[in-house]
């Protein structure tokens, strides 16, 4: 009969055993982690970036064998320097979760080294790769058991800042932008910032949702396929087309005021601004482009904004709102009067109680 290891942590009881521990150690490189991690974990690399390559290289050029004593030295160096700097004052009921790779060689010795001293450590079966599957299958069970209401509007119409009003208000929300550190366009990059890797973006979408009760809706806002370089899966973003819409519309003059608030950065950096205008050269042609980039060196930006809604993001909405959301109906609105917090708080509560409304 095959005796289960204690401290082995089952990759199928992740889901619901991870508020148990009292940390989440990724023992990693810190390339693999910056690449994607388990939600709270930290960072205690078992071999950096370099003693990785250098194990490797050994492992392929040489013999497994020389690979394993030199990367058996090099994670015995760097456990010590744990257990006298980011380890030292943990006490003896200290609970802590360790994974690797795929639950191999690295988390097993540092699992095997903090078990010994006295710890109450366990290591993750499977390791990353096992959560990855997780994540994978989660987000497709997602996407048979959420429902969503859909906030559609065209650029500028506020929707993203409806939708936290809507999430202070108590309501389950979804903000897609959010977790992929984009607005959505061809301007939505946030300044001096990257988006995550694909993998972290679904991780985080996992998170996200699981945090989130599935018998109630779910707000999100009308995305395409990919919000800036990031790509929504695709069973959950049918799910998400599929839900009903409710509409925010507001004036062109309230969409301009908006859009000057939110993108101060581009009107700080004037250069920035001109060279996302020329990504849409082969739409717009390089007479309208440069037209457009003299507007901002005279510094007419509201009259540069009135004109990219109307020509360039009103149009792309019109066609795609309908053929992508079918659910979508040109009478189910609310309105947003200006771009002040009241006028926020407003357009919020009256969707919510729309949508109540048609839940009964």
């Amino acid at each position: 009969m095959q005796v289960s290891n204690p401290h082995i942590l089952n990759i199928e009881k992740l889901s619901t055993s991870l508020h148990e521990f009292d940390a989440i150690i990724d023992v990693r490189s810190p390339a693999e982690f910056a690449l994607d991690h388990i939600p709270g974990a930290i960072n205690l690399p078992a071999l950096n970036n370099e003693e990785r390559i250098e194990i490797g290289t050994l492992y392929k050029q040489v013999s497994p064998f020389a690979a394993k004593k030199l990367g058996a030295a090099f994670v015995s160096r760097n456990i010590s320097h744990y257990l006298e700097t980011s380890l030292a004052d943990f006490p003896r009921e200290w609970h802590p979760l360790i994974y690797c790779w795929r639950g191999g060689e690295r988390s097993g010795a540092f699992t095997h080294i903090l078990n010994r001293i006295g710890w109450k450590a366990m290591q993750l079966e499977s390791g990353y790769q096992g959560f990855r599957r997780i994540v994978i299958d989660g987000l497709d069970q997602a996407a048979q058991k959420f429902s969503f209401q859909v906030i559609a509007g065209m650029t500028g119409s506020g929707k993203t800042r409806v939708l936290q009003e809507i999430g202070t208000l108590g309501a389950q929300t979804l903000d897609l932008e959010g977790l992929a550190i984009h607005r959505g366009s061809v301007l939505g990059n946030e300044p001096n910032t990257e988006q995550p890797s694909q993998k972290a973006f679904e991780t985080n979408l996992w998170n996200a949702l699981n945090s989130l009760n599935p018998a109630k809706i779910v707000f999100v806002e009308s995305e395409s396929k990919k919000v800036g370089g990031l790509h929504i899966p695709d069973a959950l973003m049918e799910r998400i087309r599929n839900g009903q819409c409710i509409e925010l519309r507001s004036s062109t003059k309230t969409r301009v005021s908006w859009l000057l608030r939110e993108y101060q950065h581009f009107l700080s950096d004037p250069e920035s601004f001109k060279q996302k205008l020329r990504l849409l050269i082969s739409r717009y042609g390089k007479v309208q482009i440069e037209k457009w980039c003299e507007a901002i060196d005279q510094g007419h930006f509201a009259n540069l904004v009135e004109e990219l809604l109307l020509m360039h993001y009103d149009p792309s909405y019109q066609s795609s709102i309908v053929r992508n959301f079918p659910a979508y109906r040109n009478d189910h609105y609310v309105d947003l009067k200006s771009d002040d917090d009241e006028a926020f708080t407003k357009a919020a509560k009256e969707i919510i109680t729309k949508v109540n409304a048609e839940q009964v």
